[in-house]
C-alpha cells in the first residue's frame, strides 16, 4: 500500500473539484480516483502532468516533484 497522498486531496481542494470531478478531468472512474488519493494505487505519469497542468495557474512553479513526493 502506498503512502496516502493528502497533499493531493487538498490541492484539489484549491480547485474547487471533488473527487467525481477530479475523475471525469482524469478520465477516469471517481472509486480509481479515490484510490489513488489515499494512496491505494499509484497516479500514472499523465494523470501526474493533468494535475500538475490544473494547479500551474495557482502555483506557476510547481514541479510534479512538489505535488506527489
Amino acid at each position: 500500500m502506498g503512502k496516502p497522498l493528502n497533499k493531493i486531496a487538498g490541492y484539489r481542494a484549491m480547485l474547487s473539484l471533488d473527487q467525481y470531478e477530479m475523475a471525469q478531468k482524469l478520465g477516469i472512474t471517481p472509486q480509481a480516483y479515490s484510490k489513488k488519493e489515499r494512496g491505494i494505487t499509484a497516479f500514472n505519469d499523465e494523470e501526474k502532468k493533468s494535475i500538475k497542468e490544473m494547479l500551474l495557474p495557482h502555483f506557476p512553479d510547481i514541479t510534479i516533484d512538489d505535488i506527489f513526493f
